[in-house]
């Protein structure tokens, strides 16, 4: 009996391997991002890294498509998902699917197939496409809704 689990594209060694390494460092992310304390004005939690401020609302004296961001990854890790939203909504599906691939990462090294996926640069693509377009009406959104 064929499952979902047990269809997708055959993954080579070092396919595998890339995929052991990119949970890995998916895994790191998420720790670091539980290191940051969550900025209380929903962004600006990057400076704790010794960045300086959003230099394109400095600029421009409006936020950026990814403002929010290191700050959304903050909240998500610490299961605050409401306030991770508020920060950057499209950086928050791009948490979600983030955690959604190390599990499906592993599943799939174990199983030596890209599980459930026939193509998967046509499912990075398709990924990075959606998180763009997201990307950009969020921040219209924002930009309409911001004083």
């Amino acid at each position: 009996m064929r499952t979902r689990f047990s269809t997708g594209s055959p993954l080579s060694t070092f396919q595998q391997l890339v995929l052991g390494v990119c949970s890995l460092c998916l895994l790191i992310g998420f720790g670091f991002a539980l290191s940051l304390t969550p900025d209380e004005r929903g962004f600006g939690t990057h400076q704790q890294l010794g960045f300086p401020p959003c230099t394109f609302r400095l600029l421009f004296g409006i936020v950026c498509p990814s403002c929010g961001g290191t700050t959304c990854f903050a909240h998500f890790v610490r299961g605050q998902w409401w306030s991770a939203m508020r920060a950057n909504p499209a950086i928050f599906v791009l948490a979600l699917w983030c955690a959604a691939l190390i599990p499906w990462s592993w599943i799939s090294i174990v199983r030596k197939r890209a599980v459930g996926v026939d193509d998967p640069a046509r499912m990075v693509a398709w990924s990075l496409i959606l998180l763009s377009i997201l990307a950009i009406l969020q921040w219209g959104l924002r930009l309409m809704l911001t004083p």
